[in-house]
């Protein structure tokens, strides 16, 4: 089968053995567990109950910019306000991943997102999302490991602290560390210190850059940072001595193609480069960013990859198998995981 040439099965996609490598847990929360939060809590909202789901989603006749996407962050951290909460959002977060047909799940999360609101130490939130996903990977059958954000535009201090913490936890499933945040306007080189530090105790990296800021943030991550993966990476084709330094290196991209649509990275979903960056040869995965926010699936996103870009069977395998390969997984689990989701792509078209 050629790599361009969709396919469009009923539950076609929802059956394909999915790998998601960059799912924000503060961008994954179902409406209806905000609204029963929302009354135990006595939230005083904004709008009608009703209408909470404009405050937390992207809706239709919203601008699609970074500033009304970021805005619906500022909405959900009012909700955690309890450690059951907190454990609460993250399982569920891992049921829907499982429910879609995601086989293996890297959750990243940010401490001081999840603490801020009631002043909980990092180290409790972080204690609690590790049990919960710990649990829910059990009782859901679904592989997960947690990567820690922390934000460009917020303190070094705190990085530092969020480091410290992730490794002590490193056996309680916390794999990496994740530069977020407002990469046009703050750089990323006041957190240098920090994450050579995670790196030297055995986290794996992955930046958010190219996305809102320009390729030279590509370039900045591999070559400075020695990122393992980007975070959506997508402006790399602005610039191709970047484009063929990641090329070179086989850097991961972790691509989410509605997110980059909604939050105004490109002006169209058909101008969306995904399809480029395969056909140059980039190493591309494919995810979900915020799910919740979105209002998508990891399914809905290999629809649109196959509907919209023409990506065939083989071409979104090969994605699926690139993510595993990509994954913060040891040698021995991401051998397994190939094996296990070969056969059941094998599976998938027959």
């Amino acid at each position: 089968m050629g790599w361009y040439a969709p396919v469009t099965a009923q539950g076609y996609y929802q059956h394909l053995p999915k790998v998601d490598l960059h799912r924000h847990l503060e961008g994954t929360l179902r409406v209806n567990t905000l609204l029963e939060i929302a009354r135990q809590q006595a939230i005083t909202l904004p709008v009608r109950a009703d209408a909470l789901h404009t405050l937390v989603q992207i809706q239709p006749d919203e601008p699609l910019n970074s500033t009304v996407f970021l805005s619906k962050f500022q909405a959900l951290r009012q909700f955690y306000q309890t450690p059951e909460i907190i454990a609460r959002v993250t399982r569920e977060a891992i049921e829907d991943a499982s429910t879609d047909g995601v086989r293996y799940l890297e959750l990243r999360f940010t401490p001081l997102a999840l603490a801020r609101v009631r002043g909980f130490a990092l180290g409790e939130v972080m204690d609690w999302v590790c049990e919960s996903a710990a649990a829910a990977s059990r009782d859901f059958d679904l592989p997960t490991r947690l990567i820690v954000s922390v934000n460009r535009h917020e303190s070094v201090d705190i990085a530092a602290q969020v480091v410290e913490l992730a490794l002590q936890r490193r056996q309680r499933g916390i794999v990496a560390l994740d530069l977020a945040g407002n990469e046009a306007d703050f750089s990323a080189f006041p957190f240098l210190d920090v994450f050579r530090a995670a790196q030297n105790g055995g986290l794996k990296v992955t930046v958010h850059a190219g996305e809102w800021g320009g390729p030279g943030n590509v370039r900045e991550a591999i070559e400075v940072f020695q990122a393992d993966r980007i975070g959506h990476g997508v402006r790399v084709m602005e610039d191709q001595a970047v484009a063929a330094l990641a090329r070179e290196r086989q850097t991961a991209f972790e691509v989410c193609v509605t997110s980059n649509f909604q939050s105004g990275v490109v002006p169209a979903l058909k101008a969306h480069p995904i399809r480029r960056m395969l056909a140059e040869g980039l190493n591309v995965t494919l995810n979900t960013d915020d799910p919740g926010i979105s209002q998508i699936t990891l399914s809905d996103e290999y629809r649109v990859a196959a509907e919209e870009f023409g990506l065939s069977h083989a071409a979104l395998a090969a994605v699926i198998l690139a993510a595993v390969r990509a994954s913060f997984l040891s040698e021995v689990e991401k051998m397994d995981l190939l094996r296990r989701i070969t056969r059941q792509l094998d599976a998938a078209v027959d």
